[in-house]
Order: structure tokens, then C-alpha cells, then sequence
């Protein structure tokens, strides 16, 4: 007997499914604050929250609970001495000279320390872990279609280091554990940085497809610099039996909705059809949206959850993730639209903010959902023979993974050409806050909204991209080697798994 989902059917998927949507939140995330000149505030999950809440999105999902990730959970993605690091490092107990082996700085007034040591390290990064990994385990158990966690999607964390805010890559924890359940899984990453960390885990494995669209080459104040992390080339395409399938889409400041739309839905339509993933996880970091501190794209709030409306639309099993975003309130707006894109209720949803607790954030946004898009430089950079060079070469590599899995070389795969009608055919169901005040004194997402304007956050970080290439180039070879024994370890879990 099939059963029925928990959410409403969207009129904007063409096969009127309803979806069994999970959702992961934990109030003690949103307490972390990453210090008193850091763009990152956690807390933007927790207002993101009391939108989903306030517009009654709740009752349409199930709540998941579950515990943080344990230390062996996590010991299956890194290193030995960054895991100990990661467990006992306080800002009591930091050593420059170890913490700073592994990319993590003292908690101070260095605006150019962007991992920085928090109180709550380790649990932080235990709870954000474990929701992503609760999230993928209800995927694939069957219970649930779509599976939520906004606090996860720290996409540049590696296995013996932290980057870019991150310092655990619970997006390589979930797709570990997806692969236990499905043979195929594909990861798509909108954040406006590369998704370098689950990129690097992935190149050689051909049971997982990444495809990352994102600013490439020179951002910053006067362009002058690498936009972080200066990685993410068209010509980076996996390696061994993961070839082709690393897919980058890179992309240069202002791309806006109707550009981004332009890319992502023929060249995703046919990753589809070629790769048919059995999940998917969608990173679906907010700096690509207009007006956030660090990225330059112009991306509206409905833009940016076309990708989730359009991905859902295909009926496989689906993992929504966090990522970047740095102008909270913006952030928070996003999250919960594509919280209500996946339970199908994005067109009943008022713009009107209800009032919650968090609605004075939203004042410069005249408290509506959807705030307006700067016209200033959206997409003047991208001509028409620009976007069409990006697609076509993006699509040639497709078709490069199209030939090899055509001839069998690659993941078994019974390979034929489709039609619009075969990749939406529906697919059979299973049954199945308190503010925490900084130490200043100050709350840590008053301090952040307070100082938006004291600070050049997009030249300081775009250096820091500069920084990750110079020290990337002085060092060759380091990250293959640490996730080449990372992937080792993977392949000899995942044969522990299946025999057992």
C-alpha cells in the first residue's frame, strides 16, 4: 500500500506528488558566535526557524530529533589529529603552532583569522554534523522524501583542516551515508563559492556526481583579487573512476535570476538524464543572493529557490542544506521560501512577515519576505557569447560522462536516451530562542547588524581566496594525499557496511 505524504502537492511540479518532508533544528546552534568582527552568526538558523514557524510551516513536516554526531561518526572523515584537536580545543587551551597546522586561529580582534577557536567547538560542530546525518538516514530508510537541515552545508571543511567558516564537512558525512542506501547520489552546490571540500572528497568516485555553480577568477573590491577560495575550474572534472563527474559551472559577478536560470536548468536537466542519481543533496548556500556581504551575484529570494523547485520536480529523494550567507536577514527570508517550496506551499505563504520576535531585522526590507534586487551591475559582466561559453562547456562534459557510461566504463548503469516525460515520471513511495550575548557584552546578530556598514567584508575575505591559492601552490599535493587516504578509508567502511 503506498502512503501518503505529510506535505500538500505544489502546482509547480509537474507530477503533483505530495512529499514526506523532514526538518532538522536545534535551538543550541544558534547560540555559537564566531567573535566580534565575524560575518558568520549562527543564529541565522534560529531566525530562520521562527519564520517556518510563524508561517505555519511546521505542522507540514516531521521534526526530526536525534543526537549530535558521535567522535567515531566523525572519525570516518578526518584525520586523526585534527579530530583531537577539534574535541579538545577551547579558547583556554590554544596553541598557535597546532591550531594554526590545521587553518584555526585564536578568537580575537584578527579581522584576517576567519576560522576562528569558539567556545563550543566541537559540540557545535557535532550537532550540525548530526542533523545533516539524521537527515540522510531518514532518506534512506524511506520515511521521508525531503529532508531539511539549514544549519549543515559547511561545504569547505577538509578532512585535516578548517576553511571558509567551516570545520567539519557534514555534507561528506551525509553522502557516506546515503551511498549505503542509494548507488548513486548527486551533489549540487549553489552557494556563490565553490564547494571545494566535498569536490576534493568525491573527484575519484564514480557513485557520486558534484556539480558546483559559482563565482570564479577575480572578485573584491576593484577586482583585484581571487574570489575565495580561487578554485572551481570548467577543466576540473574528477579524475579515475570519478571522471567527468565533477562538473564546475563558474561564474563571474552579477549574474542574475534569469542568467543563473539560464545555466542551471538545461545543464542540470541533463546531468539528470546522463548521471540519474538515486538522491540528491542540494547545498543551497544564501550568499548568492543580492546583497550579501561577501558574494557579488544578484540573485532574488524566488531565483534562488527555483533550483530547489526544479530539483524536487524530478521525485528522487532530496537533501536541502545550508551553506554561505552573511546578510542574515536575507538568509533567514530564503531558507524559510524554500522550506515552503518543499512541502509545496510557496504560493499560500504571505510576503507579509507575521510578527514573531525577529521582525525588526527585516525593517530595511519593509518586513516582507521578498525584499528587492539591486539593478546596479546584475549580469553586465556576462555576455551573451560568455553564458553561452559556460553552458556549452559545461554541457560537453556531460556528454564526456554521457559516452563513458554509454560504453560501460564507470558505475553499472543501464544508459538510453530520455525525454522530458521519463525524467518526471513519478517514482513509487516507501512506506513507511534565548540570545546568548557575546563577549562583549553584545548580542552577536545585533553586533553583526550594527557594524554592516564599518566594515570592507568582501575585499578582507577575497584576500583570504588569494591566501588559500598562494598557500595551496606552495604545498602541492597535500590535499591528495590526505583525501586519498580518506577515500580509502570510506570504500573499506562502505564494504564493511554492505557485508555486513
Amino acid at each position: 500500500m503506498e502512503m501518503e505524504g505529510n506535505s500538500l502537492p505544489s502546482s509547480s511540479c509537474p507530477d503533483g506528488r505530495k512529499r514526506r518532508v523532514c526538518y532538522y533544528y536545534d535551538p543550541g546552534i544558534a547560540n555559537v558566535d564566531y567573535g566580534a568582527h565575524h560575518v558568520m552568526v549562527p543564529r541565522r538558523v534560529a531566525m530562520t526557524h521562527g519564520l517556518v514557524t510563524s508561517y505555519k510551516l511546521l505542522p507540514d513536516m516531521e521534526l526530526l530529533r536525534t543526537r549530535p554526531a558521535t567522535e567515531d561518526e566523525l572519525a570516518g572523515i578526518l584525520t586523526d589529529d585534527y579530530r583531537r584537536l577539534l574535541r579538545d580545543l577551547t579558547p583556554g587551551t590554544y596553541r598557535a603552532d597546532t591550531a594554526r597546522r590545521h587553518h584555526i586561529g585564536a578568537l580575537s580582534g584578527d579581522k584576517r583569522n576567519d576560522n576562528p577557536v569558539i567556545d563550543g567547538l566541537w559540540d557545535y560542530c557535532a550537532r550540525y554534523a548530526g542533523g545533516s546525518l539524521a537527515a540522510a538516514r531518514a532518506l534512506g530508510s524511506g520515511k521521508s522524501d525531503i529532508a531539511i537541515n539549514w544549519s549543515g552545508g559547511m561545504h569547505h571543511a577538509c578532512s585535516g583542516e578548517a576553511s571558509g567558516f567551516c570545520y567539519v564537512n557534514d555534507i561528506v558525512l551525509a553522502i557516506r551515508e546515503l551511498l549505503a542506501a542509494f548507488p548513486r547520489v548527486l551533489y549540487v552546490d549553489i552557494d556563490v563559492h565553490h564547494g571545494d571540500g566535498v569536490e576534493k572528497y568525491f573527484a575519484a568516485d564514480g557513485r557520486v556526481m558534484t556539480a558546483s555553480f559559482h563565482q570564479y577568477g577575480r572578485g573584491g573590491k576593484g577586482g583585484d583579487t581571487f574570489f575565495f577560495p580561487g578554485t572551481g575550474s570548467a577543466e576540473d572534472v574528477g579524475e579515475g573512476a570519478g571522471k567527468y563527474r565533477t562538473l564546475n559551472v563558474p561564474m563571474k559577478a552579477g549574474m542574475d535570476d534569469a542568467g543563473y536560470r539560464e545555466l542551471f536548468v538545461p545543464i542540470m536537466r541533463e546531468v539528470m538524464g546522463v548521471f540519474r542519481p538515486d538522491a540528491i543533496v542540494l547545498q543551497c548556500g544564501a550568499d548568492s543572493l543580492s546583497g550579501d556581504k561577501l558574494g557579488e551575484f544578484n540573485l532574488s529570494v524566488r531565483g534562488h529557490a527555483e533550483c530547489v523547485r526544479y530539483l524536487r520536480s524530478f521525485n528522487v529523494p532530496l537533501l536541502l542544506l545550508g551553506g554561505g550567507g552573511y546578510t542574515i536577514n536575507h538568509v533567514a527570508s530564503c531558507w524559510c521560501y524554500e522550506t515552503a517550496v518543499a512541502v509545496g506551499k510557496e504560493k499560500e505563504i504571505p510576503d507579509d512577515i507575521p510578527h514573531h520576535g525577529y521582525e525588526h531585522y527585516y525593517k530595511d526590507q519593509g518586513y516582507k519576505l521578498h525584499y528587492g534586487v539591486t539593478k546596479v551591475g546584475r549580469n553586465a559582466a556576462s555576455t551573451k557569447e560568455h553564458m553561452d561559453n559556460i553552458r556549452n562547456e559545461a554541457l560537453k562534459n556531460v556528454q564526456n560522462l554521457h559516452e563513458l557510461l554509454k560504453h560501460g566504463v564507470g558505475p553499472s548503469v543501464q544508459f538510453k536516451d530520455i525525454d522530458d516525460q521519463e525524467l518526471y515520471k513519478q517514482r513509487p513511495q516507501t512506506s513507511g530562542p534565548k540570545k546568548k550575548r557575546g563577549r562583549d557584552g553584545e548580542d552577536p546578530m545585533d553586533r553583526l547588524h550594527r557594524l554592516c556598514g564599518e566594515a570592507d567584508v568582501r575585499n578582507f575575505f577575497a584576500r583570504v581566496g588569494e591566501e588559500n591559492i598562494r598557500g595551496t601552490a606552495s604545498s602541492p599535493g597535500r590535499e591528495t594525499k590526505i583525501y586519498e587516504e580518506q577515500r580509502r578509508r570510506a570504500s573499506t567502511a562502505a564494504v564493511h557496511r554492505f557485508c555486513h
